[in-house]
């Protein structure tokens, strides 16, 4: 039986989707004793993990080379090996298209992918966020268009990932470590999913259906892009009236009780804050409801790259330049410090406005030696004096640790900061503006 399996760590795992929620998994159930197979739709991916090469920054490549000599883990192209495992892990991204919407076009070829090599007794756990109901809405029918019932030929399950990149050095978060919610089809199927989770993972939180663990994900990302649009809002309306809202926050946060700290800053980005809470927007139509405090906030948080901009003409006039043939230099076009991943960054919003007034824009970014999003293409440059000299204008927008903020702004003519980067800096801050 399967339960038998898993507890005697001869279940064999498929991990579809080796990204920044995929590898880390696949990596802890190899590392736990399971065979694990990973499947991605990149062949140079897959090359460079059986090379033992990780490309994700929470995995080291030393962790990859233990578990492939021992033969517990091997990345493939190849769907037809979803037919030897046990259970399969489904994270692959799901983003929102041009109007917004849900896009699941990774999920159902996912999907489509198992049915094709669907055998009895398997186990499908879908990771990837998405609005509730998708897992019995979407992945169900296309599991069972091949005459096999849920709950008795195969079993289903829905249980978040709630990865989170660059905490897992500075803050001990890991997949390992980080309860995990488990939401099945049938009882059986929540408990099949549990167990396997359980052998990784240090605590479970079993619930009662796939939509409620597909709405708790949701719920934990519309928390935080609520809370970040009403600090944004906070930042903007400081601005007018003169104040300086990293102050006020400082001194807010020093309430021991009925107050939760965030930040203001340039936008949002990432793979969930940004797009899932739209995720609920989009399905709550369908029972005539609107989303106003998640709508409200996104507009707010859309907002935040157009005030950078403004900052960056007041910046400017201080040397009596207009943005027009500016130069610009970007610090950090990561989402967030301390990672490569600029999904969603605002960073790009930014760069994109800056460009359409004229300005001539480079970045640093010790994480992110090229930027590739659309129709931009541009090359981290070398960080030195000479860099910093030439700038008409330093724009931070991603706050890594690897940066000198004193050498910054002793060397730059003068500095907008989004993220209070400087805040210990204390020579030369008639040069800052913050946000």
């Amino acid at each position: 039986m399967l339960i038998d399996k898993i507890n005697n760590k001869q279940a064999k795992i498929g991990i579809i989707g080796l990204g920044y929620v995929g590898l880390p998994v696949g990596v802890a159930y190899a590392e736990a004793g399971f065979r694990v197979t990973g499947l991605d739709v990149s062949q140079a991916r897959v090359k460079m993990l059986n090379r033992g090469e990780s490309y994700i920054d929470d995995i080291l490549s030393e962790r990859l080379l233990p578990i492939l000599a021992n033969g517990s883990f091997k990345a493939s192209f190849d769907p037809s090996v979803l037919a030897a495992q046990d259970a399969i892990i489904i994270c692959v991204p799901t983003p929102l298209n041009k109007t917004q919407d849900p896009d699941l076009a990774a999920i159902k070829a996912a999907t489509k992918d198992i049915a094709a090599n669907l055998q009895r007794g398997q186990l499908i756990v879908l990771e990837s966020t998405t609005y509730p109901g998708t897992t019995q809405e979407v992945i169900q029918p296309i599991l069972e268009s091949r005459g096999m019932k849920v709950g008795e030929d195969f079993f289903l399950a829905f249980s978040p990932e709630r990865i989170d990149p660059g905490a897992i050095g500075s803050k001990g978060w890991r997949f390992e470590n980080t309860p995990k919610v488990v939401g099945g089809v049938t009882p059986q199927c929540r408990e099949l999913a549990s167990t396997l989770y359980s052998k990784v993972v240090e605590k479970v939180v079993p619930v009662s259906s796939p939509s409620i663990a597909e709405m708790t994900k949701i719920f934990e990302n519309v928390f935080r892009v609520v809370n970040v649009a009403l600090v944004n809002e906070m930042a903007l309306l400081c601005d007018r009236m003169g104040l300086d809202v990293w102050e006020v926050l400082r001194a807010a946060n020093t309430k021991p009780f009925g107050i939760m700290q965030f930040a203001p800053g340039p936008g949002v980005g990432g793979h969930c804050i940004p797009i899932d809470p739209f995720y609920l927007t989009w399905k709550a139509r369908e029972y005539d409801f609107h989303t106003r405090f998640i709508e409200l906030a996104g507009e707010i948080n859309l907002q935040m790259p157009y005030h950078v901009r403004e900052l960056t003409i007041r910046a400017l006039n201080r040397s009596d330049k207009g943005l027009h043939g500016a130069k610009i230099l970007v610090l950090g076009v990561a989402y967030k410090k301390d990672v490569s991943d600029f999904r969603e960054s605002p960073a790009i919003k930014i760069i994109s406005l800056l460009e359409k007034d004229g300005a001539h824009i480079t970045y640093h970014d010790p994480h992110v030696p090229e930027l590739k999003e659309g129709n931009t293409t541009l090359q981290s440059v070398k960080l030195d004096q000479q860099t910093l000299n030439e700038a008409d204008c330093v724009l931070i927008i991603t706050d890594h640790s690897a940066f000198d903020y004193e050498t910054i702004v002793r060397e730059s003519k003068v500095i907008v900061d989004t993220r209070n980067a400087t805040a210990k800096v204390g020579e030369n801050r008639d040069k800052i503006v913050l946000l």
